[in-house]
């Protein structure tokens, strides 16, 4: 079941795909608002991003809230 929620992830968020942080419960999540570039997504499916403000801090899949920024692939 894990290996079809990870490969649906890798499908709907490519490496290159733009996102906006819109919330996450993390003492160290990088503020709301905060763009960045999907870089991956591991076998347990965390979205692997890499923040423009520096920070590496993953994606938790139906947990952390975010938006697709469309038009805008790196």
């Amino acid at each position: 079941m894990l290996d079809k929620i990870v490969e649906m992830l890798k499908k709907e968020y490519p490496k290159g795909t733009r996102v906006e942080l819109l919330k996450m419960d993390d003492t160290q999540a990088p503020p709301l608002g905060t763009k960045g570039t999907v870089v991956g997504v591991d076998d347990i499916g965390s979205i692997l991003v890499r923040w423009d403000n520096g920070s590496s801090l993953n994606l938790i899949y139906g947990e952390d809230k975010f938006n697709v920024i469309v038009d805008e692939k790196v």
